[in-house]
């Protein structure tokens, strides 16, 4: 079986960031409620995947010592 390969024209951390905005507008649009909870909560965490992915590709990053 052959593998699909992509070629991603966005960064992994501008990708997450778009998804972010997106579930942040759809939870907008949702009554208080568990869904909401649940579109927001994933929201964030797509926003701390983003900023985590720049935190390790940062050039200031050292080793722990």
């Amino acid at each position: 079986m052959m593998r699909r390969r992509f070629n991603h024209t966005q960064s992994l951390e501008e990708r997450l960031a778009e998804e972010a905005k997106r579930l942040h507008e759809q939870a907008d649009l949702l009554p208080p409620g568990a869904l909401r909870d649940a579109v927001e909560r994933k929201a964030r965490q797509a926003e701390i995947g983003s900023h985590v992915s720049e935190w390790l590709q940062s050039p200031g990053l050292r080793p722990p010592a």
